[in-house]
């Protein structure tokens, strides 16, 4: 399956902006990029600032689908399984129509996943109903080398949405560097806190990175509820 083009799963988080980033460095040829824009919680995707990956997509230069399916009612669910399957209809749906639309069709898959099984088996599946390979390069590495990987590449990472016991208002906002590292691994031996956030704990948004032409600027104010947090982003543009 050498032929037809790859489609980039992306948020504008870290994670799935790394996946798409080393597919362009393997020379898959990523014609399209699709998020999903979920209303309230979800366990399939990436929830916050998803509204941005349109710009990130513009400075990347690769065009965008967006996909918006009604509120998947998330928060109170009796079979988590049959809510994951549930929530990947749409997006299922919006790929077929690419497969078609496509020269080719699609060929492959790229997806950010580090140690989700939950999600990691369903992109598989799905891609597998789609003929589809699946390209994956953050599964089963190690956090920290990852994390790093990210730095060195000059990935310019934001913390937009913080969850966990540890991460108070200070984190929302920061810059992910080496320091904060240092700190998210304290709080992995101390919490358990993971180091990319795997569990919820924290969100992020790339805001500039060698596959970026231009960064993206934010202004923004904080919410805290004295245990999690979310940046209130006002307004954001292109530099």
């Amino acid at each position: 399956m050498t032929d037809g083009a790859w489609v980039s799963l992306f948020s504008g988080g870290k994670d799935s902006s790394w996946a798409l980033y080393r597919a362009l460095e393997r020379g898959h040829p990523v014609e399209r990029l699709v998020t999903v824009h979920p209303e309230g919680d979800s366990y399939m995707y990436h929830v916050p600032a998803t509204r941005l990956a349109s710009l990130a997509a513009e400075s990347i230069g690769i065009p965008l689908v967006e996909v918006e399916p009604d509120d998947f009612d998330a928060h109170d669910v009796p079979d988590s399984g049959e809510q994951g399957d549930a929530e990947l209809e749409p997006l299922e749906a919006a790929l077929r129509e690419l497969d078609a639309e496509l020269d080719g069709g699609i060929t492959g898959v790229t997806a950010g996943a580090v140690e989700s099984e939950y999600q990691t088996t369903r992109i598989e599946s799905m891609a597998e109903r789609l003929e589809a390979n699946v390209f994956a390069p953050l599964w089963q590495e190690n956090p920290r080398d990852l994390a790093d990987a990210m730095l060195d590449a000059g990935f310019e990472i934001r913390i937009i949405r913080v969850a966990a016991y540890g991460l108070d208002e200070s984190w929302l906002g920061r810059t992910l560097d080496a320091d904060a590292l240092d700190e998210l691994e304290a709080l992995n031996e101390e919490y358990g806190v993971h180091i990319l956030g795997e569990g919820g704990e924290f969100e992020t948004l790339v805001t500039d990175g060698p596959h970026m032409d231009r960064r993206i600027e934010l202004e923004y104010e904080t919410e805290w509820d004295g245990s999690r947090g979310t940046l209130k982003i006002e307004d954001a543009w292109l530099a």
